[in-house]
This record gives C-alpha cells, structure tokens and sequence, in this order.
C-alpha cells in the first residue's frame, strides 16, 4: 500500500485542494483498511468522525472498495484509491483492473431479488452521492467507480 498526498493523475482537476491516494490489496481485509484510512484522511482535512459527512462519504468509500474486490479482482492485482477536495467536493475515485465487469446502468441500479444478501452496494451509492459514475482507467485494463459528496 503506497499514498502520496500530492500524486498526480492524468484526469484529475486542474486544481484540487486536498489529495490522498492509496493502493490496497484486494482482498476483503485491503477494502475495509482503505475504508479506514480514508475515514482518517476525512478527520485529518476537517470532516469529523461521526459527523454526517463523515458517515456518508465512509460509507460510499465501503461500498465502493467491496465492489472493487468483489467484481474487480483480478489475482495479484491491488486497486487503487483516490480522495480529493476541490471546491468544497469530496470525491472518491476507485481504479481496478477488470474492464468487463462495469456496472450495467449508472443512471439506474438495478434492484436484486427479494431477499438477495447482496446487490444492494450500488444502489446505496446512488442514494447518498451527489452524482457518481464509472469511467474507463486510462493506460492499461480496468475501470474507475466514483462518487461525489
């Protein structure tokens, strides 16, 4: 696991006030640390622990590192976490190394059966963030989830 406060990245805004970058292992153990330490990150930059903010975006953080493992796991590949705050935005991009398994709607999460312990991930993110989306990873296979809050 690596972090660099000031990495740069290709898409990134052009100014971003705050920057915090990690990558994890992924493994269910990798995506709770990276939820962890990004909580840390939260209260380190002024968003405190158990406030609203906080809640959510550790929340969406969790979620989006689960699926990171769960749907993204390529063997021996890590994922990648991206925090920034640009203008007041929380954003948290999550990279993998899996290119076909995309999220089918981001407009629209789709419902899992009743009674399905699983598939709900997405449509927590959908509620909580402002907006969220997926893009292609740039340079080699994969893809970015990310949410703003």
């Amino acid at each position: 696991m690596t972090s660099s406060p000031t990495a740069s990245h290709k898409n990134a805004a052009p100014h971003t006030d705050r920057e915090f970058v990690m990558r994890s292992t992924s493994t269910p153990r990798g995506a709770r640390l990276a939820r962890l330490l990004v909580g840390e990150r939260l209260d380190a930059w002024g968003v405190p622990y158990r406030s609203p903010a906080h809640d959510t975006f550790s929340l969406i953080t969790g979620e989006l590192c689960a699926n990171a493992v769960q749907h993204g796991h390529v063997p021996g590949r890590d994922f990648r976490v991206r925090l920034t705050v640009t203008a007041g935005v929380l954003r948290i991009e999550v990279t993998d190394t899996r290119t076909e398994r995309r999220p089918a709607d981001t407009r629209r999460p789709t419902t899992p059966p009743p009674g399905s312990e699983t598939g709900r991930g997405l449509l927590l993110v959908e509620h909580l963030a402002t907006r969220w989306g997926v893009t292609p990873r740039f340079g080699a296979p994969g893809k970015t989830v990310w949410a703003e809050l």
